[in-house]
């Protein structure tokens, strides 16, 4: 009897492996969904959308591309852990969801270091600090100093921006209000109309803004001056220790099996070496993370989740 059930076993189990080795030599035979974890008109809702028009050509399946903000990612990052691990949903994450939101969040309800997987890095681009054309604040040196007379009301649209501003906050000694928003272009209009001292986000959604004299920038974040914004200085030219890159990377469940896992790697590898691609990162002036595979993309989040601690328990930050 025992040899029957054993044998009965094998037989369950190598249907069951049979059944996951076809889906995925037949992967993808129906739309994959790409979810993005901020609003339209983000830096990641951006490249999800020049990504995806270029991975759909050679897989053959439309990529549908879903925004799904709130809670700096975590929205978007539990719709993929509930979803089945078959690489049909997969989530463009960036440092806010995948790295930050664990050091801030209690009960965060999702592990973004054990229970998802990289795919590949897609681009990191610097932070800019901006402010009204109407404030008094010029520089960087001016917002520290207003700083340390009265508290200063900053706006942004994700846990890893609030981190970037209280490492400024640190550096400083001024006092810095995070004021959270489910978007780049809402913190836009609140800075234009003067609800806000200043904001900081992604540098490609705000710069045609800064190009149009909409608005003012006053620093970004990068190791040196971005090529488009010449005059804007970085931080690092007031304190030298702050380097900070936004990043994005194609994410899925640990469990999404492993060919399924290669054809979407390899997927990513071409769109993101397209003409097209390459020209998507130059009007966006950020950089490609070309050499971010799986392996190097995994240890670059581990990384900056361990830089990101660093900072939240120098200033006091606790999971709430």
């Amino acid at each position: 009897m025992r040899q029957l059930i054993f044998c009965g076993a094998l037989v369950l189990a190598s249907l069951w492996g049979s059944q996951v080795r076809a889906q995925g030599a037949d992967f993808p035979n129906k739309p994959i969904r790409m979810l993005v974890p901020f609003a339209v008109g983000s830096g990641a809702d951006s490249s999800a959308r020049a990504l995806a028009e270029h991975m759909q050509r050679s897989l053959g399946q439309a990529v549908m591309v879903e925004n799904r903000p709130g809670a700096s990612g975590a929205v978007a990052a539990m719709a993929i852990k509930q979803a089945p691990a078959d690489g049909y949903s997969i989530m463009v994450g960036s440092n806010s969801p995948m790295s930050v939101n664990p050091i801030v969040v209690k009960n965060l309800g999702y592990d973004p270091l054990k229970e998802f997987k990289a795919v590949h890095g897609i681009g990191r681009s610097q932070n800019i600090w901006y402010v009204a054309n109407e404030s008094p604040v010029k520089t960087m040196n001016d917002l520290a100093a207003l700083a340390r007379t009265r508290p200063l009301n900053i706006g942004s649209y994700s846990a890893g921006y609030q981190l970037a501003m209280e490492w400024v906050a640190l550096l400083s000694k001024g006092k810095l209000i995070y004021v959270p928003y489910k978007g780049q272009a809402q913190a836009v209009n609140d800075v234009i109309g003067r609800q806000l001292d200043a904001a900081l986000g992604d540098l490609g959604g705000a710069l045609p803004l800064v190009q149009s004299g909409k608005m003012r920038a006053i620093a970004v974040s990068g190791e040196n001056r971005h090529p488009a914004l010449p005059n804007v200085p970085t931080l690092r030219e007031i304190w030298p220790e702050y380097i900070n890159y936004s990043w994005t990377a194609l994410w899925v469940r640990t469990e999404t099996p492993a060919d399924v896992h290669a054809k979407l790697v390899s997927a990513v590898n071409r769109a993101m070496r397209t003409p097209e691609m390459t020209r998507y990162f130059e009007i966006q002036g950020s950089e490609p993370m070309y050499n971010s595979g799986p392996v190097e993309m995994g240890r670059y989040q581990l990384d900056e989740y361990q830089r990101f601690k660093v900072i939240a328990d120098a200033v006091g930050i606790k999971p709430e």
